[in-house]
């Protein structure tokens, strides 16, 4: 028996072990806020597990037929996956999605106090004025991404970043124990930050706040270097990449869309949660960005995040 690698193994720091710790910050949940969350890390194993059984290309799009059944595509297949694990929780009341048009009221039978990841009173039947609150009230939040190794095209590496209010932590599926092990303990993102994430393409349609600050950015007036650009076109690659390095995340408000085209609920709050617990910052053009009061489920804003004194002249171009 190999001893070392049997230390190896119990000495890990698994998600399962951090979230049974976090427990206790919960006392008055009985464990139901742990149960919601190994819920979500089951659904982020099963979306991993079947990407890398049917391979990517098959779940981008619709790749013809298989077994007389056509392939989901991995956002339908992803929303369907988390959709189940939430509700067969238990623990959860309304779930709202970008695949969904409406809110999703769980069956009083199977409900609990949490959805993502607000906490209601007990005794209390859930509406959608639970869901539109400010995201200042959030138990809880997290990313979860795939990526394709560069020596091994076929597999994906699945990584998670979580914040359940104290720091930011993240962590990486160990395939071979089915595990998720922390790797990247206590993310703290720099106070300033040397990259700039923002879609160049649509320049022509920024206000001028953006505009003066990615001029700035790539020809600095002081004796600081430009800043690097570095834009993959997804928020939530470009935040995962944005916490574990640095640098500021831009999408504004422009002439084609007034405002803003990331959506509140499920992209800016989960997303700005993190970025402050991580040390930066979350701005909306008018307001730090988890104050902002949603009026409907899929209400869009611009965003402004990332690293603390990068969001700071930010606000000063606005304010």
């Amino acid at each position: 028996m190999d001893h070392d690698a049997d230390a190896y193994r119990t000495d890990l720091m698994t998600i399962t072990r951090l979230v049974l710790n976090e427990q206790s910050k919960y006392p008055e949940s009985r464990g139901d806020f742990t149960i919601l969350l190994n819920h979500i890390v089951l659904g982020c194993k099963f979306v991993c597990t079947a990407v890398n059984k049917a391979g990517l290309a098959k779940l981008i799009g619709l790749a013809g037929e298989t077994n007389g059944e056509e392939q989901k595509k991995l956002d339908v297949l992803s929303n369907e996956v988390f959709v189940k694990a939430l509700v067969r929780s238990g623990r959860t009341c309304i779930l709202v999605s970008e695949e969904d048009e409406e809110a999703t009221f769980v069956e009083r039978s199977k409900s609990g106090r949490f959805f993502w990841i607000y906490k209601v009173k007990d005794d209390h039947v859930p509406t959608l004025d639970d869901v539109l609150q400010p995201g200042k009230h959030m138990l809880a939040a997290g990313d979860c991404i795939f990526m394709a190794t560069q020596y091994i095209l076929n597999v994906m590496i699945l990584q998670l970043v979580l914040s359940t209010g104290g720091g930011v932590n993240g962590f990486t599926l160990d395939p071979s124990l089915g595990q998720f092990i922390l790797t990247h303990p206590d993310i703290k993102i720099p106070k300033k930050g040397k990259i700039y994430s923002v879609n160049e393409e649509n320049a022509k349609n920024w206000d001028g706040p953006t505009a003066k600050y990615v001029e700035k950015c790539k020809f600095p007036k002081d004796s600081s270097s430009p800043k690097s650009l570095r834009y993959i076109g997804s928020m939530v690659a470009d935040v995962h990449r944005t916490l574990l390095y640095d640098g500021i995340f831009l999408y504004p408000a422009d002439k084609k869309s007034l405002n803003g085209k990331q959506r509140v609920l499920y992209e800016v709050f989960p997303m700005s949660f993190l970025m402050e617990k991580a040390g930066g910052q979350a701005f909306t053009g008018k307001q730090r960005a988890l104050d902002l009061i949603p009026t409907k489920i899929h209400e869009r804003s611009p965003i402004f995040l990332g690293n603390y004194d990068d969001v700071e002249e930010i606000k000063a171009l606005y304010c």
